[in-house]
C-alpha cells in the first residue's frame, strides 16, 4: 500500500502556546484515516499545518514522497492535496456552479466540464441548484458544495475538517454517507471530526489527539470499542 502522507514529529505554536507537541502519523492510499479528540485538542491545527496554512518548527511532512513542509498552501492543491475547511467557507455571493469552478483553478479548462459532471453525480442536490446563490443554501448543502469544490481539483488526498459541525443529525448521516461513497470511488481521505462515533464507524484507522499529542492510535473498529475512548468521546 503506497504511503500518501507521512507526518513526522511536528511541533506547532500560536505565539507562546504549544498547540501541537511532536505528533507523527501517516495515511496510506485508499484509506479513510480519522483524527478525533475534544475541542482544542489540535485536530484543525494539524490539518492546517499539513495544508501549508501553518508551519511546524520541527520535523517533516511528506506528501507522495515529497517534503512539503515549506511549500505554499496554494501550490499544494496543484500537487493533489485538497482541504475542506472547518465552517465550509463557500463563496456566498456566487452560484453553486461558480463555487465549483473556483475549485478547479489548477485544472486545464478542457477538464472542467468532465470534473463538474463527476461532482454532480456525487452530489445530485448541487446539480438541481447549480444556478442558486450559495448563501441561500442550507448548512448541509453548503457542506456538500465545499466538498464538491475541493473535489474539482481531483485530489489524491481529500482532507475534511469537521464536516458534520452545526448540522442536524439527519444531515450528518447524509454527509457521512457521501464520504463513504467518495471513498468507494477511490478517494483517500483524512477526516478531522468531533463526532467520534460516526468517524470511527467509517474510518480504517484512527488517531486520538489530546492536548496536542496523540494518546492512542489503531484500527478504527478497535478504538470504537475501546473503553477509554468510549468514556471520553462517546459519552458512555
Amino acid at each position: 500500500m503506497e504511503k500518501i502522507l507521512s507526518v513526522e514529529d511536528i511541533n506547532v505554536y500560536y505565539g507562546a502556546i504549544h498547540a501541537i507537541k511532536g505528533i507523527s502519523f501517516e495515511v496510506n492510499e485508499g484509506e479513510i484515516v480519522t483524527l478525533i479528540g475534544a475541542n482544542g485538542a489540535g485536530k484543525s491545527t494539524t490539518l492546517n499545518t499539513v495544508s501549508g496554512l501553518l508551519r511546524s518548527k520541527t520535523g517533516s511532512i511528506h506528501f507522495l514522497g515529497e517534503d512539503i513542509g515549506k511549500v505554499p498552501a496554494h501550490k499544494l492543491v496543484e500537487k493533489g492535496l485538497s482541504q475542506v475547511p472547518e465552517g465550509r467557507r463557500v463563496f456566498l455571493q456566487m452560484t453553486v456552479q461558480e463555487n465549483l469552478e473556483m475549485g478547479a483553478y489548477t485544472e486545464k479548462a478542457s477538464t472542467i466540464p468532465q470534473n463538474l459532471e463527476l461532482v454532480y453525480e456525487q452530489f445530485p442536490r448541487l446539480k438541481e441548484r447549480y444556478k442558486q446563490v450559495a448563501g441561500t443554501l442550507s448548512g448541509g448543502e453548503q457542506q456538500m458544495l465545499a466538498m464538491g469544490r475541493a473535489l474539482m481539483s481531483q485530489p489524491k488526498l481529500l482532507m475534511l475538517d469537521e464536516p458534520s459541525m452545526g448540522l442536524a443529525p439527519i444531515l450528518v448521516e447524509q454527509i457521512f454517507e457521501i464520504i463513504q461513497n467518495l471513498h468507494k470511488a477511490g478517494t483517500t481521505i483524512l477526516l478531522v471530526e468531533q463526532n467520534a462515533q460516526m468517524a470511527l464507524s467509517i474510518a480504517d484507522r484512527a488517531y486520538v489527539l489530546e492536548t496536542g499529542k496523540i494518546s492512542l492510535s489503531g484500527p478504527a473498529s478497535e478504538l470504537l470499542h475501546n473503553d477509554s475512548v468510549r468514556k471520553a468521546y462517546l459519552g458512555e
